[in-house]
């Protein structure tokens, strides 16, 4: 897991996505184009909350979010998703 200096605001959680699988089962390799975007992925950094709405989630939870979610971000070349935490749907 990495460490950021980044600190999100409110209810936002910054997440660093798994990699997206590079052969199926029967070893066929995927090219990048036909890549499923990843849905599960690690919390680095989350805001305080909002007022009466604290943040469930914590550094270093594996979540699960929605396919769309989020606002992809580059930092120090890295990939991140930014999003809110009720696009995040469980913590695995």
């Amino acid at each position: 897991m990495a460490s950021v200096n980044i600190k999100p605001l409110a209810d936002r959680v910054l997440v660093e996505p798994e990699q997206a699988e590079e052969k199926t089962a029967g070893g066929i390799i995927i090219p990048d184009t036909a890549k499923e975007k990843p849905q599960k992925g690690t919390v680095v950094a989350c805001g305080d909350g909002k007022k009466d709405e604290p943040v469930t989630v914590k550094t270093g939870d594996k979540v699960l979010y929605g396919k769309y979610s989020g606002t992809e971000i580059t930092i120090d070349g890295k990939d991140y998703l930014i999003m809110r935490e009720s696009d995040i749907y469980a913590i695995i």
